[in-house]
């Protein structure tokens, strides 16, 4: 997994490093704009935010025209959740506005330009620091697994046996966005047989999750456990929802961290030819 996709925990709150390190440079840019600012009484906070908020938009906006058939209701393109995004659309969006905004106001060009350029280098600095310090472990691990049947199980054993991508779920019963996705999976995993749905339940025990399912009516295969969440703590996931894709040959292509919506799951199927 890419240290930008690895996930931390805090408290009832999970977050990627990624979403972690975006925060801490949008923070650095407002500071360093606000500083700026003040000593040429100009306050370009609102232009720094302004053109975050657009960029999400954008990103947003952007996805939903490519994937908007995997939405069932208009209702679901505004629930963000999935974080379905197009982010190299949403920093295009940014860039438009900052640029009119840096045109338009003669006076905000030097402290909001030195902002945007403090964000950027925070976030490169940080993420290519952390990509050099941290490995990117992309071969499916051999955590030992149990079956609902009680056999010993591991990822590399169904792959090697199914010879086709697999996308693998870590989930638990009391975690309300696994709940949600998960008649997603029960879709795809009926609808796909080219590729193994893998569901891996994080610490519960046989009777918990065979309750789960039956109180769901869920219908789904390749259900193991891990009651120890060893699968977690080697692909450093440490919240949940993850959904991990791997290819044929148990590399690991894509993460998606948190809740994901069909449209999300299409898009990581489709842009790697899963």
């Amino acid at each position: 997994m890419s240290p930008l996709d690895r996930s931390l925990a805090i408290g009832p709150l999970g977050l990627s490093v990624g979403q972690l390190l975006l925060i801490l440079s949008i923070v650095v840019a407002l500071i360093v704009g606000s500083w700026l600012g003040r000593r040429r009484k100009v306050y370009v906070g609102d232009s720094v935010f302004n053109s975050v908020l657009l960029g999400v938009i954008g990103a947003r906006l952007f996805f939903i025209v490519q994937y908007g058939g995997s939405y069932d209701t208009f209702w679901s393109w505004l629930d963000i959740r999935d974080r379905g995004f197009e982010p190299l659309a949403g920093v295009v969006v940014a860039l438009v506005y900052l640029v009119w905004r840096l045109w338009r106001q003669p006076r905000e060009r030097r402290p909001l330009g030195i902002a945007v350029i403090s964000g950027a280098l925070t976030w490169s600095l940080t993420a290519g620091a952390l990509a050099l310090m941290v490995s990117q472990g992309a071969s499916i691990p051999p955590t030992p697994l149990t079956t609902l049947d009680h056999d010993d199980v591991t990822l590399p054993a169904v792959l090697s046996e199914a010879n086709r991508p697999m996308v693998v779920n870590l989930w638990a019963s009391w975690c309300p966005p696994c709940r949600r996705e998960m008649p997603v999976f029960e879709q795809a995993q009926q609808e796909r047989d080219d590729v193994t749905f893998v569901f891996v339940n994080q610490g519960e025990s046989l009777s918990t999750v065979n309750a789960f399912l039956q109180q769901e009516s869920l219908t789904l295969d390749n259900v193991y456990l891990d009651r120890n969440n060893s699968l977690g703590h080697d692909v450093g996931a440490m919240a949940m929802p993850t959904t991990l894709y791997y290819n044929a040959d148990g590399t690991l292509i894509d993460t998606h961290f948190g809740e994901l919506s069909r449209a999300t799951l299409d898009r990581s199927l489709e842009l790697f030819n899963l």
